[in-house]
């Protein structure tokens, strides 16, 4: 029989191809998982694409349905995907300092977008509008980026 050792009942996930979303979704059903989202970006990442529509497998009630998810469902705007692509660790880690510094970009509209998911998928929200405007939030208050300087402290030894 499967098993969840983990215990995780709320997930969003990613896939390399379009063609394993619906069995993942299926497979986290059969493991007790209560709710989740597995997605393939159109730009052919494996996350929620801000450049393109976005195949989903959406597991919610024990059933599996499948949709296209776009940016304009959070309220966001596509972007490019040149305007995603990453440069060097150092202009990469600029971008992200960036970001959590409330620079509006494609990063912040991609990351706006993949937090508004997670926000669904974890019942903290029911429209994905409504995630994007709590993970905005979240990034303008400064708290995402005390959070991330929270995890540094901890990952690097000096709680």
């Amino acid at each position: 029989p499967l098993t969840n050792p983990a215990g995780v009942k709320r997930q969003l996930t990613g896939a390399f191809s379009p063609d394993l979303i619906r069995p993942m979704a299926e497979t986290l059903a059969a493991l007790g998982s209560e709710a989740a989202w597995l997605v393939h970006g159109g730009d052919g990442s494996d996350e929620l694409a801000i450049s393109a529509p976005s195949k989903v497998a959406i597991l919610a009630n024990g059933t599996v349905t499948e949709a296209e998810v776009a940016p304009e469902d959070a309220g966001l705007p596509q972007h490019p995907f040149k305007d995603i692509e990453g440069g060097t660790p150092a202009e990469n880690a600029r971008a992200f300092r960036a970001l959590l510094a409330g620079e509006h970009s494609a990063f912040r509209d991609a990351v706006l977008l993949n937090a508004a998911a997670a926000l669904v998928v974890a019942g903290r929200v029911e429209a994905l509008s409504d995630g994007a405007d709590m993970a905005r939030e979240s990034i303008d208050s400064g708290a995402a980026k005390g959070k991330v300087e929270g995890l540094a402290r901890i990952t690097s030894g000096g709680a």
